[in-house]
């Protein structure tokens, strides 16, 4: 099973309180997008998104420039129909974020639980690949990844644990570690999960 048949399986077989990272409210998302300076203008990409309820806060506040990206079309279509009309303000991105795609470059590429999965090298420097074409010099990168008394597997995959300075030294060279937040995720049955979310500026400001 590759990983798009994968991902759609779990958004086809399960409702949101069966997900573990599931949360109805963004609230530290939504905190580091503000520290790195959102206002109605800012361009923003969600990264491996799923169903979280971050965009409909992003359309809520009046954003004109939204993207999407998961590679689980399922995750996209339950997300669709969920925003109903405003969904059509939003770009829709069905693809691994490692793998070839294209978007405007934007001023906040926001990563809430994709980055840890990438166990291969090479995935990683693509990754990092992407981030490069779609951020704007000067714009931001959140990433929130398991802190390293996280979790050790998701979903039934294995997973990658950092800690701030870990994750700063392996995005490397243009990025800028400016914010650095620990999170205890609860999920919807009640066990919890260590997180730790970063905040880094990218390029002419982050070298």
């Amino acid at each position: 099973m590759d990983g798009r048949e994968h991902w759609d399986t779990i958004y086809r077989t399960k409702t949101d309180q069966q997900l573990s990272w599931f949360e109805p409210c963004p609230d530290v998302s939504v905190r580091m997008l503000e520290a790195a300076g959102l206002t109605q203008d800012t361009s923003v990409l969600d990264v491996g998104a799923g169903e979280s309820r971050l965009v409909d806060y992003l359309v809520g506040r009046g954003l004109q420039c939204l993207a999407v990206l998961d590679v689980s079309q399922a995750a996209l279509d339950r997300a669709k129909a969920r925003l109903g009309e405003p969904a059509a303000h939003v770009t829709w991105i069905a693809a691994d974020v490692t793998a070839d795609w294209s978007l405007t470059p934007m001023d906040i590429w926001h990563d809430r639980a994709v980055f840890h999965f990438l166990a291969d090298a090479g995935a990683r420097a693509r990754y990092r690949q992407r981030v490069r074409q779609v951020v704007k010099p000067g714009g931001a990168v959140i990433m929130a990844t398991f802190a390293l008394e996280g979790p050790d597997k998701c979903s039934g995959l294995p997973v990658a644990r950092y800690s701030s300075e870990s994750l700063a030294e392996e995005m490397g060279d243009g990025f800028r570690l400016v914010r650095s937040v620990p999170h205890v995720h609860q999920t919807p049955w009640g066990a919890t999960q260590a997180f730790q979310y970063s905040l880094f500026t990218y390029g002419k400001d982050g070298e």
